[in-house]
């Protein structure tokens, strides 16, 4: 090897080391959300991973793209609005009565144990918040459970992806 080629391999030696080359394995799942039939505004929704001392871990998808709302879903907002942390997963507009979506969320393979959750939070302008309008233990998550919420979800699906 040439002085050249030393250098070079020295420097992706230390680039491997210096970065966490270690990436931590996802659990990607295609989430589709129902909504109830009601009639008004869409909702604000949000689902978010919560650590087994019911604490805010990290924002895995935000429904509803104008953040002037963000505020009136209060208990994530305590969590999110504090940090402002860049959320790659902001999709499109509300959902209103009767409507889904489908969406791939994700998050780390370590989290599947006991005590981690799924919350589901929803909020309607005028109307009410919900902010455990669905919960799911992931320690327990089946692809072949429907889900039913508690406010203005119907229900959550979740299948492998």
């Amino acid at each position: 090897m040439n002085k050249l080629s030393h250098i070079f391999s020295a420097i992706l030696i230390c680039l491997l080391c210096s970065s966490n080359i270690n990436v931590r394995e996802k659990s990607n799942y295609k989430c589709m959300i129902q909504m109830k039939n009601y009639t008004g505004e869409g909702a604000y929704l949000i689902v978010s991973l919560i650590d087994p001392n019911g604490k805010y871990e990290q924002t895995l998808y935000v429904q509803g793209d104008d953040p002037d709302w963000y505020h009136e879903i209060t208990s994530w907002w305590k969590f999110y609005g504090k940090k402002r942390a860049n959320i790659d997963a902001i999709t499109g507009e509300t959902l209103s009565g009767g409507e889904r979506s489908i969406n791939i969320i994700s998050f780390d393979k370590s989290k599947l144990i006991e005590g981690y959750k799924l919350r589901f939070e929803t909020a309607v302008e005028d109307k009410n918040y919900f902010e455990k309008d669905l919960e799911i233990s992931l320690v327990e998550l089946n692809t072949e459970t429907k889900y039913n919420g508690n406010g203005f979800i119907r229900y959550v699906r979740l299948i492998d992806n």
